[in-house]
């Protein structure tokens, strides 16, 4: 069985299944782990930088020695329980269904005018303050979670499926897992969070410029603005702090015909977001399910472009 039907697999298990609460998810377990490990290297090391070097390096091996011992224990037992064990890994990596879930909990609460119960929902997605948001700032903050996230929940996983199969997705998510818990630019983690923060941005550096040529392609697929999710891309999608965030959150601006960006208050600490994008049209919850459209149809897009890209390459040199 080859990566493209792993990921082809891993993408119809998650549209049908989503991320079921109950079972043991393998990335709840990375950061488990790699949770567990930081006082550890803290005390041992001394050094904060170095410490948090040696939190990221030892979390991607045993996540990555772990991922490729269940595929291989798997094949020694039976070959089709081996590519069901790498397609069960690609899955666990992909949460497309799951933001979808989210960001629609969020129009469902706000279809009933019941504003209290998005915002409650809405901060399941974003880590800003929502409990006096109003509603446009409610669709803001999870149409903006939908396009940054589409890259490292859906869009990075499906390039590293096509590069190592699930054991590949499973060192993704590894990496991206330390961002989310270490990556902060605060006192206790700007030294420690340093060597997860680098690594995140080089392992969604390819995968966010492929996403930045998908975006605008299913807008058009759509009957999005596709020349404005470009134009926008282009124009915008360097003023994020990140050098990958600012391409998908641009171009799905774009797309929208969205303003994002702006005023953002962090535990009563007003931040401002750069803006992207420009104020075509009102944030009103429409935009939510073209938002969640546009992911969907950005990645299956981004899986084609990636897996037709991997597909050549290994005709082209076989030995790879």
């Amino acid at each position: 069985m080859s990566f493209i039907a792993i990921g082809a697999a891993a993408l119809i298990l998650d549209a049908l299944l989503g991320d079921p609460r109950w079972f043991p998810h393998p990335v709840r377990l990375i950061g488990a782990f790699c949770g567990g490990l930081e006082p550890l290297a803290r005390r041992a090391l001394g050094d904060t930088k170095l410490a948090g070097a040696a939190t990221v390096a030892a979390t991607v091996a045993i996540t990555g020695a772990a991922a490729y011992g269940l595929v291989a224990g798997a094949c020694l037992i039976h070959p089709a329980l081996g590519w069901g064990m790498e397609i069960l890994l690609a899955y666990f990596a992909i949460s497309m269904r799951d933001l979808a879930d989210h960001a629609l909990a969020v129009k469902a609460a706000l279809d009933i005018d019941d504003l209290a119960l998005a915002r409650r929902n809405v901060a399941m997605m974003v880590g800003r303050d929502t409990a006096d948001l109003p509603e446009q700032e409610v669709v803001r903050a999870a149409a903006e979670s939908v396009a940054e996230n589409s890259v490292d929940g859906v869009m990075a996983p499906i390039f590293y499926i096509a590069i190592g199969g699930g054991v590949g997705a499973m060192v993704y998510k590894a990496v991206s897992t330390m961002d989310s818990m270490f990556g902060y630019k605060n006192e206790k983690y700007l030294n420690f969070g340093w060597a997860a923060a680098r690594l995140d941005d080089l392992a969604n550096y390819i995968p966010a410029r492929l996403a930045a040529l998908a975006i605008p392609l299913a807008a058009l697929a759509l009957g999005q603005d596709g020349p404005g999710a470009w134009r926008i891309m282009r124009r915008d999608g360097g003023k994020h702090a990140s050098p990958n965030s600012g391409l998908p959150e641009a171009a799905f601006a774009g797309a929208l015909g969205v303003r994002f960006g702006g005023v953002n208050r962090y535990a009563g600490v007003e931040k401002v977001a750069p803006y992207m994008g420009e104020a075509i049209t009102n944030r009103g919850r429409e935009t939510l399910a073209s938002a969640i459209k546009l992911m969907v149809a950005s990645s299956l897009i981004f899986f084609l472009i990636t897996q037709g890209a991997a597909l050549a390459i290994r005709l082209l040199y076989p030995l790879i």
